[in-house]
């Protein structure tokens, strides 16, 4: 089933309720559902092609560009704008879109008109006449296997991938992330992620529109700004990455009585770190909840919650989502045992776009007795394991494990003890060849205001929690650690060939 019915049928019934408040101004669903049609109406005029390009900044924008697309029977292809120049045009030439739907703004932003592959059509939504009454359109019906969205992994271990995701994919993720948080229609929801990322899609765009509830856009990521909309608005529900919430700890003059309206404040997109939940949780009276799921996966599959939350875990499963541990063998492994993290469910996307053999590698059969008869496991190169009561824990991402020593090591495990060292603000561990032991572990640390490294010190810290072979070898400084759009490290493009 399609989200597209649905979210209309409320805007109907409840025109004129506030739907998007964002930079620019509001919009009623009744405002947002026309503008929808109106651009419905240029893409029909403008291309024939299956797949349609939206490249707009977190706003009210782009759910209106989102469900002209689904109005005019296309699939939509998010477009990561913080891309670098290469990457972005190997996403446009990939995605087999002939038609960008995008702001001049945003052109400026990346370069220029100039930076968009020759072939590629614009539709500028700011030159767009949204006034009187669009030609009416009945919402298309979509099968729950047709393609809806085509989003681009971030790349931290190759090219971007495009992630085909189907309407029941998205409906049923919507669906369940709103049963198992009990999102209500009159919850107010802060959305600060981009929406061509997989949490900015589902939860913050998709999820209010179905639900009716009010979200609050902001187009970039300013701390102080955020504070500012919170006081403002009085948000129920604010979803970020670690590294956001680790930003918000910096905004001085700040306290409980500034979070006071927060029910649910999720963490998601990487471990957050126990530094970060242990001084939110102390500053503001928050305690941050962490969620997990992949791009892959719709994206949410676990979601801890008030009632079931425990300390390093991401919460249990999603309504309709199942959780299996296996180990290298293939062979499933019961509860508080360690293996890879295979998921299974209605959420799991259809494939990457033009890439079968990568996708036959992530998908697995499920042994005869995993009572998901209807759905593939996916592969999701997370190791973790499940407790007595269902809830999930991430260890390490299977790629990532160091082997030093013949011992397997997760970089988690080292930056956690990192992290709580006064001088360190954020910390990324990585192995390097080592003749003698395999691997060695190396270090790369970004430093809070003020401080100075002591490499002797660090080193002294981390043997008061870490084994002798898991203490760094190496710790090096960087301004910054290279980050995706969403917080998130990306360990190919630490220099550890430079140490």
């Amino acid at each position: 089933m399609s989200l597209l019915r649905p979210i209309l049928r409320h805007a109907i019934l409840h025109g004129s309720r506030t739907a998007v408040i964002d930079d620019q101004r509001s919009y009623c669903n009744f405002s947002l559902s026309m503008a929808a049609m109106f651009v419905a109406r240029q893409i029909d005029q403008k291309t024939e092609a299956e797949h349609v390009g939206i490249m707009l900044p977190t706003s009210g924008a782009f759910p209106i560009a989102l469900l002209g697309c689904w109005l005019a029977g296309r699939v939509a292809v998010p477009i990561n704008y913080l891309l670098a120049r290469d990457e972005l045009q190997y996403v446009l030439k990939d995605s087999d879109i002939d038609t960008l739907i995008t702001v001049e703004p945003m052109l400026e932003f990346i370069g220029g008109a100039e930076v968009i592959p020759e072939g590629i059509k614009l539709l500028p939504l700011d030159k767009i006449n949204f006034r009187g009454v669009p030609p009416l359109r009945w919402p298309r019906s979509f099968s729950d296997d047709q393609l809806a969205v085509m989003l681009y992994t971030s790349g931290t271990s190759g090219r971007p991938k495009g992630v085909m995701l189907t309407h029941g994919n998205l409906h049923s993720n919507v669906q369940a992330c709103i049963e198992h948080a009990r999102v209500t229609p009159d919850k107010v929801l802060l959305g600060v992620l981009p929406q061509f990322h997989s949490f900015g899609l589902t939860v913050l765009t998709l999820l209010p529109l179905l639900v009716g509830a009010k979200v609050i856009y902001s187009a970039r990521f300013v701390p102080r700004k955020v504070i500012d909309l919170i006081r403002q608005h009085r948000p129920h529900m604010f979803v970020a990455v670690p590294s956001m919430y680790g930003a918000l700890l910096s905004v001085k003059n700040t306290g409980p009585e500034d979070f006071a309206s927060i029910e649910l404040a999720v963490s998601g997109g990487e471990p957050l770190p126990d530094a970060v939940f242990d001084a939110f949780r102390e500053r503001f009276n928050v305690t941050l909840l962490e969620g997990y799921g992949l791009t892959e996966t719709s994206p949410v599959s676990h979601w801890s919650t008030p009632e079931s939350r425990s300390d390093h875990s991401v919460g249990k499963p999603l309504p309709g989502v199942r959780t299996f541990i296996f180990d290298e063998t293939g062979r499933a492994l019961g509860a508080e045992q360690e293996g890879e993290i295979i998921l299974a469910g209605p959420n799991i996307m259809k494939g990457y776009y033009k890439q079968p053999q990568q996708t036959a590698e992530v998908m697995v059969d499920l042994p005869a007795d995993a009572g998901s008869p209807n759905f593939r496991g996916f592969r999701t190169g997370d190791i973790g394991k499940i407790d007595h009561e269902g809830r999930l824990y991430i260890t390490g991402r299977k790629k990532e494990m160091l082997i030093i020593g013949g011992e397997n090591v997760f970089p988690r495990e080292i930056e956690e003890v990192l992290n709580r060292h006064p001088a360190i603000k954020a910390a990324a561990v990585v192995g390097k060849r080592d003749d003698m032991r395999g691997e060695v572990p190396i270090a790369f640390v970004e430093l809070n205001e003020g401080m100075a490294l002591d490499e002797a010190a660090v080193r002294n810290f981390c043997r008061e929690s870490l084994a002798q072979f898991k203490v760094p070898r190496e710790i090096r400084v960087l301004e910054e650690l290279p980050r995706n759009p969403t917080g998130k490290v990306l360990r190919r493009k630490l220099p550890v060939n430079d140490v």
